[in-house]
């Protein structure tokens, strides 16, 4: 299907995520450009689908209205946005910037003010649920920007989330992710303690959660952990360690830019810290209980 009052839209980032939005985004008809970040096998099947590959980011933010990054770290949507042949400087005057990912708020608002010089404009939208998810158009959006550029954003926000929040102005979203994502971490760590200490008490991991999934502390992020502790299902949360941890570093510098003595931070990057360091990176996050009971094995 096509359609030619859709925007052109350039898109940096076809990890698990990116990739299967630019997939929704071209089975609307969105036309796309896209460009290599990591791994070129989804910008080759993106391109098998019609879309047109940059060969930099600048020639990217020269061809479209609307560019959108979703890149693992803040660090990287820098590199893709700041330089000669980066978005900035190839801008099109009237251009939204995406960035869909979880960054430090601080670099967020710098982008954005960068990008006010050339007459364009920026949004932060971090994405919750999976890949899956955004295959279907069910993801969760939690955008934030200006009015005016949330309301021209918002239908193509609809065709890729079920919820779509405008939850403030800039770098609000990026602010709110990086709570929710030390929250959810945090659950992570501590029920995969929980798993790993009734295997060393000597207590069934199925009996454990039933007792536990039948009150208030039954959750999602409980049944994502579950699957892969009871079930053996790693994958039911795509979301590696490695990324988790670095979240909840943004959070711990986040904390410390605002003055708070954060209390239960540390444990939560402690954890995902010696996960990383012994070579867990690359795991699925509901692996943190295999390591946790490893760890525990190894007393």
């Amino acid at each position: 299907m096509t359609n030619t009052e859709k925007p052109t839209i350039g898109f940096i980032g076809l990890g698990l995520m990116g990739s299967a939005m630019v997939e929704r985004l071209q089975y609307l008809g969105y036309p796309m450009t896209v460009i290599a970040h990591k791994k070129r096998e989804a910008v080759e099947a993106a391109v098998t689908r019609g879309a047109v590959e940059a060969k930099s980011p600048g020639e990217l933010a020269r061809a479209n209205q609307i560019v959108m990054v979703c890149v693992d770290t803040s660090a990287s949507v820098e590199a893709n946005m700041y330089g000669p042949e980066g978005v900035i400087e190839n801008i099109r005057p009237g251009s939204l910037v995406i960035d869909f990912g979880t960054s430090i708020p601080q670099s967020t608002l710098k982008l954005e003010a960068a990008l006010k010089v050339k007459g364009s404009s920026m949004m932060d939208a971090p994405l919750g649920r999976t890949p899956a998810h955004a295959t279907d158009g069910l993801l969760n959006i939690m955008s934030a920007g200006s009015e005016e550029d949330f309301n021209r954003a918002k239908p193509v926000f609809e065709d890729l989330g079920e919820n779509v929040f405008h939850v403030g102005t800039i770098s609000v979203g990026h602010t709110l992710k990086l709570i929710n994502n030390f929250f959810a971490m945090t659950t992570v760590c501590a029920l995969s303690e929980a798993f790993a200490m009734a295997d060393l008490a000597g207590l069934n991991r199925e009996t454990l959660y039933n007792v536990m999934a039948s009150g208030p502390l039954h959750s999602g992020m409980m049944d994502f952990i579950k699957a892969n502790a009871v079930d053996g299902t790693k994958d039911m949360l795509a979301f590696s360690i490695a990324n988790a941890r670095k979240d909840v570093g943004y959070y711990s510098n986040m904390a410390d830019d605002l003055g708070a003595p954060s209390f239960m931070s540390p444990a939560t990057k402690q954890a995902m810290s010696l996960a990383l360091s012994s070579g867990w990176g690359d795991n699925m996050v509901p692996e943190m209980v295999d390591f946790v009971a490893s760890t525990f094995a190894k007393k």
